[in-house]
């Protein structure tokens, strides 16, 4: 599964763009797309193109000479929405020179820009018709014969964006490309797009995947790997597992437990890129489950009152007092 953001600088602006692109590429992101708005855009981002090690997709609406001139400017890929790319011969035209250079076309469809015809066909923007939408394109293209292609079809509600890939994925063999667009500031686009792409990807469907927030792109890849880790399909450089508490609770393991996870996330960069292995870490609040949790874990604590066990490995190494319990666990997670 790759991670794909896309740059929200003005693409005409080559060194803020290439700096942009830089710091999505060190968060991990593995695709950048890039808005091509006019001749202009298309030329700083042949430039930008040049001075970057990801691939860069070109982001097409309105005018398929746009699409045209970034292929030709090394665009790795296009993405086109066949709800305002006009006439088939504009997306003949486009196609002939995708076919010459090899590049991959993105069908994007969006939910606010539904071609009018399937909004009158089904009474309104529903999952068929963003699933037919995709459909539909992907097969007039593939008629033009060319069958390099990417599908998605997003939406911002939640529940029809399921429901249409659900019926996009009996309809192709394509590779599709999953988000929930336009789904918001950060408070709520990251609930909406756990729950959206999360249970996308748990039903085997993506194969590329945007976390789409109103807020710097670089949030949205650091969100991403969250969600791929969330759901299994990448592995945490370290998870930390802590109980909801309860009232049988005597430490402020709430104080802790954050205190652990903003301590922890430090160590667990800097593992990721040596190429550590993955670290899970208990914190945990009494003695039902605290103790069998923490020797389930390479390293944990228990809590009792106004102290804690320290487990390694499954292993009691010591008792500490409450205030000292973070920082010894951090001690030991650092010299693993």
């Amino acid at each position: 599964m790759s991670i794909q953001s896309m740059t929200n600088v003005d693409t005409r602006d080559v060194k803020a763009l290439v700096r942009q692109i830089e710091e999505l590429t060190d968060a991990g992101c593995d695709i950048v797309r890039c808005a091509i708005p006019d001749m202009e855009a298309a030329a700083s981002f042949g430039e930008a193109r040049k001075l970057v090690r990801v691939p860069l997709v070109a982001d097409i609406h309105f005018d398929y000479r746009l699409a045209i001139a970034a292929m030709e400017n090394g665009a790795d890929k296009i993405r086109i929405n066949p709800g305002n790319i006009g006439s088939l011969e504009n997306v003949r035209k486009v196609v002939a020179v995708a076919k010459e250079r090899d590049i991959p076309i993105r069908v994007g469809v969006n939910s606010g820009s539904l071609e009018r015809s399937l909004i009158e066909k089904h009474g309104g923007v529903t999952a068929a018709a963003l699933a037919e939408s995709g459909a539909k394109t992907l097969k007039l293209i593939e008629d033009l014969d060319y069958d390099k292609l990417v599908v998605s079809i997003k939406s911002s509600n939640v529940k029809m964006n399921y429901d249409a890939h659900i019926l996009l994925k009996s309809m192709t063999d394509h590779p599709i490309h999953i988000g929930i667009t336009e789904s918001g500031t950060p408070r709520n686009g990251k609930l909406k797009s756990a729950v959206g792409i999360g249970s996308l990807l748990l039903a085997g469907i993506g194969d590329t995947m945007r976390v789409s927030l109103t807020e710097d792109p670089v949030e949205e890849v650091l969100f991403a790997k969250r969600i791929l880790e969330a759901v299994g399909l990448r592995e945490k450089a370290i998870e930390v597992v802590s109980c909801p508490t309860c009232g049988r609770t005597e430490i402020d393991l709430i104080g802790l437990a954050n205190e652990a996870e903003e301590r922890l996330e430090k160590i667990a960069e800097l593992r990721r890129k040596a190429g550590r292995k993955p670290l899970k870490i208990a914190v945990m609040g009494c003695a039902v489950n605290g103790p069998g949790e923490s020797r389930e874990a390479d390293y944990g604590i228990a809590g009792g009152k106004g102290e804690g066990l320290v487990f390694s490995h499954g292993e009691i190494i010591e008792k500490v007092p409450e205030d000292r319990l973070i920082d010894r666990l951090i001690e030991i997670v650092e010299n693993d």
